[in-house]
């Protein structure tokens, strides 16, 4: 009996180390992949080196300088609060799509009449600016041209200013570089460029008829039952300098008010064609007009009055505005109803 006993417990010794040699740790999915062959590449942790660049983009300027007649300024990147005082400039902004507080409405050119709606401050005069009203607008830029630099100074201690005068000798890179500065400062470049485009196009199409033409033209301006003549370099020389007509006479003095001039001039002259500017037509300081005072017996001697090149120019733009987009594009469409087009 007691042989048996031992027998068994010696069995269940066998068995109990058999079970314990068989209990291995369970595994997981983590746990179990194969290591990386000869072939393969382990997946590591991006390091610096290895992170993608990211590109840096540079923040937007938050001013601009403009160089200007009177110097340089510096003009917070697209202004709200806008006065100009220069009119070129103003058919620019408009042309741009860019509003403006107002305008000195003493002196509306008629192809801006729409800034008489009350909604547009009255600003003064051309020569005679707000001051007071200026001031409460609290405006973040201002233009001003050779009309108002007098009192430029007196506008910077209100607001920026900029004080633009084309270069009548070189109208058209000064318009551009004019037009492609405000488009700039207003995020309106490609508007910009694509008007001065079309603008480029039309006086380039002009000029190739002009410079094979033997006719030759004079310029007037009509004021107050007087005459006087500009030539090249002028005020109103866009029409030779730009357009390239052949001045009748290529040795008129260059002067603001221009060169006084007798009708006998303009008949000895004899032009192929007369251009005239009625200034009295805008200022209201004559009651005649220029047909009648040009149209002379002596005029009508002329090659201009007999073949019915007498082409009168709309003061409104030739001596109230003139460099902008749209009074540039105006100027140039009354020209060209001198040739016919």
């Amino acid at each position: 009996m007691k042989s048996f006993k031992k027998a068994a417990l010696a069995s269940a010794l066998v068995l109990l180390v058999a079970a314990c040699g068989n209990d291995e740790p369970k595994t997981t999915a983590q746990t179990t992949q194969p290591a990386p062959t000869p072939t393969e590449t382990a997946p590591t942790q991006n390091t610096p080196a290895t992170q993608p660049e990211v590109a840096q983009t540079a923040p937007a300027p938050a001013e601009m300088t403009i160089k200007h007649a009177s110097g340089e300024t510096k003009v917070k990147m697209n202004p709200q609060r806008i006065i100009p005082f220069d009119l070129g400039s103003l058919d620019t902004l408009e042309a741009l799509g860019v509003d403006v507080l107002g305008i000195p409405k003493a002196n509306i050119p008629t192809y801006l009449s729409q800034y008489k709606d009350d909604k547009y401050t009255n600003f003064g005069g051309l020569k005679e600016p707000d001051f007071e009203t200026i001031y409460k607008a609290k405006p973040d830029f201002i233009i001003i041209s050779a009309r108002q630099a007098n009192v430029y100074d007196k506008l910077t201690e209100i607001a920026p200013t900029i004080n633009y005068n084309i270069d009548l000798n070189n109208y058209m890179p000064s318009l551009e570089d004019h037009v492609l500065t405000l488009g700039k400062l207003f995020n309106k470049e490609d508007v910009a460029k694509a008007q001065l485009d079309q603008l480029k196009k039309e006086v380039s199409e002009i000029k190739a008829k002009t410079e094979n033409m033997s006719e030759k033209a004079l310029i007037l301006l009509a004021n107050d039952g007087k005459v006087s003549a500009y030539g090249p370099g002028s005020r109103f020389g866009f029409i030779h300098d730009t357009l390239g007509f052949k001045p009748a006479d290529d040795s008129i003095a260059v002067s603001t008010h221009g060169q006084s001039i007798s009708f006998e001039y303009v008949m000895n002259l004899d032009p192929d064609y007369i251009f005239v500017i009625d200034r009295s037509a805008v200022v209201g300081n004559s009651d005649t007009a220029a047909k009648e005072l040009i149209e002379n017996d002596l005029v009508k001697h002329t090659k201009a009055f007999q073949n019915g090149k007498i082409v009168y120019l709309d003061p409104n733009v030739w001596y109230l505005s003139g460099g902008g987009l749209k009074s540039t594009q105006l100027m140039i469409d009354d020209v060209q109803k001198a040739l016919g087009q």
